[in-house]
């Protein structure tokens, strides 16, 4: 199971207040032990909402929104992206990336990656073998191959 691990945002993140050393100390530690026990598969801090944009589509038409942007509690400040065997474990893991955050950001959304079987009839057996082929491309990838 592959969950995503959402940091959201605070007044602190988003005015780009730089978290301490034993914040980023802590983080680091609970990362490379994600790492090195398999369970890490991608994770990231991002810079605060007046560095990026949001593309919008009204009447079928993009439009792009400049940031910042006002609701905080609606923004992310980071993310992991990790495989584990149950939702408690997503759960443990969760735990700990908030101890080790110190209250950078205002908590955690943690949420389930879909996989092809959730998607039912509609994702055909053509677009099974494209999705099988991107996996196997990143992972050669990650690899250096």
């Amino acid at each position: 199971m592959r969950y995503v691990m959402m940091f959201r945002s605070s007044a602190k993140s988003e005015a780009w207040a730089e978290p301490s050393e034993q914040s980023l100390t802590e983080m680091g530690l609970v990362m490379a032990e994600m790492a090195e026990t398999g369970v890490l598969i991608a994770g990231e801090g991002l810079l605060p909402s007046d560095r990026g944009f949001r593309l919008e589509a009204t009447e079928g038409r993009p439009r792009v929104l400049d940031g910042p942007f006002a609701e905080t509690k609606e923004l992310i400040a980071g993310f992991c992206l990790i495989e584990v065997a149950s939702r408690e474990e997503a759960l443990e893991w969760a735990q700990r990336c908030l101890a080790a955050d110190h209250g950078n950001c205002d908590g955690l959304e943690i949420r389930q990656v879909a996989t092809a079987d959730d998607f039912g009839d509609n994702f055909t057996p053509e677009a099974r073998q494209r999705e099988e082929e991107t996996w196997a491309l990143l992972d050669a990838r990650r690899r250096g191959e």
